[in-house]
């Protein structure tokens, strides 16, 4: 699925308009039946209705919903901000509409100037319908003091397409005070940009996306720079495995991880690796974590660090088809020495994670000899370590999107929607994945996922989005029986075998 800039979503619309063909007051109507459709389905005829209602198309549908809500017998108090005297064609012609009704009629409102507002409390349903994705600069004046006077109150709010004041993409320099905040967003067509971000949950409330019948040629013409990973995509991703297959076409991996005390993540990497489809796994790590390796993993073979408790020397890789390195190693300055010579005489296709990245962090000159299509993983900090900190998601997420396509790198931004930058500029948003997966050792589980599909034959980008999807889709599965307190990161691996079945059932 496809995510569109605000001037694509306008382009996708007048595409729509002119080869379905169909005119936009007409295609305003469609949107206004569905938005109806899913208010109704939430809300009874007994609880009284406020439409506050812009001047533009977000107006034009908000009065279309006010007077479809009228005629199925809801109360509906409707008014219209026409400050400046203009408003669009569309919204001008459902103002007609309304007025035509004679229900509608004496309870509605143009507000030219002066604007008593209505009281708002508890057991009213406020439609939010100001301003849309077409919105590209904070809201100020009389509309900030009417977001507010709505946040204060204790309304429920749904908003149309997108709530007020809140920017489709980049909402770095907006005015967070003066947006709405929604019980449920119902947003037209697609999810937007800004939706995905943590810190824009406060405003979208619950999301639910609305087909309005906006042409699929149009969808499949314009080029989106973002895309929603979605299970069918994953679907024809998979590879097969033949009758025939031994372990030594299947791949060979390695781990390498744990320092002495983080044995876990070693453990977690290499299990996760093994369920990934690898046919043999190596794990690297320090002597004294040897022991608990060698009976919690069995199926894995093992190298030994000389050292006992830390990484201290790059080992060869030719054997290897995908090598993992980083979870648990720590940071001191011979494992940071190590992992850089690793890195350096890595030939096949890899993976850092954690540690690994902490110590490219540290060492800024050394970011220069990663190799081409190098897989890196950081959750936001360590990315913030990286790059410096940002001032919010979108402006981290740009700077994610120029460092993979300075270095050549897949770089995958862990989050409820973890992104996928590729070298070449596009990112992939994943849509698995709860709450319950913000524990220790989830991202040591996704480094071994994503090294077992590279040495099973998965491409750097095929391997990187089936192991984002996996990993956050054995979550889910998980989170059904355990819910999301009790989740912990080796019960991801216990579903990952029902993950990949549920994507090869349907295959």
């Amino acid at each position: 699925m496809k995510i569109f800039t605000s001037a694509q979503i306008h382009e996708l619309d007048n595409y729509t308009i002119e080869h379905e063909p169909v005119k936009s007051i007409d295609l305003m109507e469609r949107a206004a039946k569905v938005l109806t459709r899913a208010i109704t389905h939430r809300w009874p005829q007994t609880v009284p209705v406020i439409t506050f209602a812009g001047p533009g198309n977000n107006g034009g549908d908000a009065l279309a919903v006010s007077r479809m809500l009228t005629e199925q017998g809801y109360q509906v108090h409707t008014f219209l901000f026409n400050i400046n005297g203009h408003l669009s064609a569309d919204c001008a012609e459902n103002k007609r509409r309304l007025l035509d009704n004679k229900k509608s009629k004496n309870s509605f409102v143009e507000v030219t100037q002066e604007f008593d507002p209505p009281q708002l409390g508890k057991g009213i349903l406020v439609i939010d319908g100001l301003f849309g994705s077409g919105l590209n600069k904070p809201l100020n004046g009389g509309f900030a003091s009417l977001v507010k006077y709505i946040n204060a109150s204790a309304a429920e709010v749904v908003s149309i397409d997108m709530p007020s004041g809140l920017m489709t993409e980049d909402n770095t320099y907006n005015v967070r005070t003066n947006i709405i905040h929604a019980d449920l967003t119902l947003t037209l067509g697609h999810k937007k940009l800004s939706m995905l971000f943590p810190e824009n949950q406060q405003f979208v409330g619950d999301l639910e996306v609305l087909d309005i019948n906006l042409s699929r040629e149009g969808i499949d013409k314009i080029e989106a720079h973002y895309t929603l990973i979605e299970e069918d995509d994953v679907r024809r991703l998979m590879l097969s495995r033949s009758p025939f297959a031994h372990k030594g076409n299947m791949g060979h991996a390695l781990i390498i991880a744990g320092s002495y005390g983080m044995a876990g993540a070693a453990i977690l990497a290499t299990e996760a690796c093994l369920r990934s489809g690898a046919g043999k796994v190596y794990c690297h790590t320090p002597r004294k974590n040897v022991p608990i390796l060698q009976s919690t993993v069995p199926e894995a073979v093992l190298q030994i660090d000389h050292e006992e408790t830390t990484f201290s020397e790059a080992v060869d890789t030719e054997e290897f088809q995908a090598v993992g390195i980083g979870p648990g190693l720590g940071t001191g300055e011979q494992t940071a020495v190590a992992i850089i010579a690793q890195i350096r005489r890595t030939q096949c296709p890899l993976v850092c994670d954690a540690d690994a990245i902490n110590i490219i962090a540290n060492h800024r000159a050394w970011m220069q000899q990663l190799p081409k299509d190098i897989i890196l993983t950081p959750h936001p900090k360590e990315f913030d370590r990286l790059e410096g900190r940002s001032a919010d998601s979108f402006e981290q997420l740009s700077k994610a999107r120029d460092l993979s396509q300075r270095i050549s790198a897949y770089l995958i931004l862990k989050g409820h929607y973890s992104a996928l930058c590729c070298p070449d500029g596009h990112i992939v948003f994943n849509t698995t994945g709860n709450a319950g997966m913000a524990t220790a050792g989830s991202g040591d589980v996704l480094t071994g996922i994503l090294t077992g599909l590279l040495a099973r034959g998965y491409s750097h980008r095929d391997a990187c989005i089936v192991g984002m999807y996996l990993h956050g889709l054995a979550g889910d599965l998980a989170v059904q029986e355990l819910g999301e307190e009790s989740l912990i990161a080796r019960d991801i691996i216990r579903y990952l075998p029902k993950a990949f079945l549920k994507l090869k059932k349907r295959k």
